[in-house]
This record gives structure tokens, sequence and C-alpha cells, in this order.
């Protein structure tokens, strides 16, 4: 395909779509998916849900899209798991962001590191409502010793699209921070995740 960068959103999603349908005319859906959910990133992680509405999607679309969105999740995860954290950091927000970004609901994630401070594995902890889930700091620490974690990373997204931290965040962030040095665990960073954009309460001074 040459250059894949210069490849469209609507060229990407018909190769996609061509595949659950090789018959059909697949240009009308294609057009509609990107009118609703504005970009290729937008239509994957579309939930099934949603994307069963438009007619002429059908199971087999649905699959065909959620193939590719678990590889770009896969993909991005394997990228931010070679090399240390501060060479990586963008391509763990990047990976959050396809994993989180479009959730209808709250969902606290958290990646564990170890000494080299790389990520030993990421795990969901919590799943909340639209605007909050719940963060219970004696669950975070008592997994993180259980995987022998040196480190770990907070990432919860904010499904409103505003990633603003809240005063509860900003609460909660302190309390497994404390608990956690402790233990000499180091709390690297809280990552607020929305839609298209994020916020790094390292990079703000929040911690």
């Amino acid at each position: 395909m040459g250059n894949v960068e210069a490849v469209a959103d609507y060229e990407l999603l018909e190769l996609v779509l061509f595949a659950a349908f090789p018959r059909g005319d697949i240009k009308p859906l294609a057009k509609d998916l990107l009118k609703a959910f504005k970009t290729f990133s937008g239509v994957i992680t579309a939930s099934e849900i949603e994307l069963l509405r438009f007619k002429g999607m059908g199971k087999a679309g649905v699959a065909a899209l959620k193939v590719v969105e678990a590889s770009a999740q896969k993909l991005l995860r394997e990228k931010a798991q070679i090399g240390p954290l501060q060479s990586t950091l963008p391509q763990v927000i990047d990976y959050c962001k396809v994993a989180m970004g479009s959730l209808k609901n709250e969902q606290l994630r958290l990646l564990f590191l170890d000494k080299r401070h790389q990520i030993i594995t990421d795990e969901v902890q919590q799943s909340g409502t639209v605007d909050h889930t719940p963060v219970y700091t004696r669950e975070v620490i008592k997994r993180a010793l259980e995987l022998g974690a040196s480190g770990l990373i907070i990432v919860h997204n904010h499904p409103s699209g505003d990633p603003t931290p809240s005063r509860a965040d900003i609460k909660a962030t302190k309390d497994i921070q404390s608990a956690a040095e402790k233990l000499n665990i180091q709390v690297h960073d809280h990552i607020i995740i929305a839609k298209d954009s994020h916020v790094s309460f390292r990079a703000k001074g929040l911690m």
C-alpha cells in the first residue's frame, strides 16, 4: 500500500469492510460510519450496539472492525512494553487512548512496572459509571505486591471528553502514592484519558 500514513480514513475503512463484504457496495456504509464517528479510530472503537444500528453492517462487519481494534491495541501495547518508561511513555498514552478513549463509562487501569521501569502487565481494576469509578488503595497496593512490582502508573478515563482532574481524582492519587511510598513502590504518574486529549498528573505538578 506504499505510504500507510497517506491512506485516507475512508479508504482504510472501505478496505476493512471489503474483507467482510467482498461482493457488496460498502462505500455508503463507510461514508455513514465516518459521518457518525468522525474518524477511523472512532469507528473501530464504537460499541457493537452502536455499529449494528447502521444498515448493512451486520455481525460480519462488526467482527471485521473489532479485529482491527484488537490488533491496534496489541500493537500499541507491545510498543509500550519495549524499553524503559522514559522512552515509551508516549506509546503508553497512545495505547491507553485506543483502549479507553471511547469507553462510555469510567475505567481504572493499572500498569505495573519492574525495577527497570518496564511494564510487567496492565490490568483493568475497576469499571464504574459515566462519571465515577471506585478506587481502592488497598487493592492497588495488594496487587502491586503480588506482582512484585517496583512501580505503577494509574490510568483512568473521563467519558465526558474533559480530562481535567477532579478533587476526588487528586485525593485518590495522593492516597495511593502515600501508601505505595511506605513499601518502596513508586507511583510514576496518573494519566487521565479523554477521547482526544489527556492529562498527566506528573506533568501538571500534581504529584
